[in-house]
């Protein structure tokens, strides 16, 4: 048994070291005592990578929001408009994102008239559990509400109407009163 893996062994280190006519497309050597060893495979060719210096910078981070004075908030009131999957949708909620979206679309185009009743309009049209208080958020910092929703409502001038703004519950328009 000992001398079985003694040749077996050989037999390996002679493949790796003079190579093997299965893995290459030399033909080994056996002539001598050659000590040339030849690649099982040819080496792939070198990866032309940029020298450190020569790597392009990445682009430059888009700038952050300016940070909101201490204490600064706004008061806002939103209409949510949410579909099928949006998150926190009831089960009562059958439309498509699409069919929010133009929803949204529609309901911001009447919120932007002037004669409109932004609360009216959300007591009728929201599906958020605000609607029913026209849907009045109060006032409220920086921080609390979703990222694009809080970009809209501190963008507004007050008495302004957003346009429809997407979060992961839905749609919103939203109007700045204070």
């Amino acid at each position: 048994m000992r001398r079985t893996s003694s040749l077996l062994l050989t037999a390996a280190l002679a493949v790796v070291v003079t190579g093997c006519p299965f893995f290459t497309s030399e033909e080994p050597s056996f002539e001598g005592s050659s000590t040339e060893v030849r690649p099982v495979r040819p080496p792939p060719p070198p990866e032309a990578e940029p020298e450190p210096e020569a790597r392009p910078e990445p682009p430059p981070a888009p700038p952050a929001p300016a940070p909101a004075p201490a204490g600064e908030t706004v008061a806002a009131r939103h209409i949510l408009i949410q579909y099928q999957g949006s998150m926190r949708a009831g089960s009562d909620i059958t439309r498509s994102k699409d069919e929010a979206r133009a929803e949204a679309e529609r309901i911001a185009g009447l919120a932007r008239q002037p004669d409109a009743d932004f609360a009216g309009l959300a007591r009728e049209h929201s599906d958020g559990p605000t609607g029913p208080r026209g849907g009045d958020l109060g006032r409220f910092p920086r921080g609390p509400m979703h990222p694009a929703f809080e970009q809209a409502a501190f963008a507004l001038e007050v008495g302004e109407v957003s346009g429809v703004v997407e979060t992961p519950f839905g749609f919103h328009v939203i109007q700045r009163y204070q």
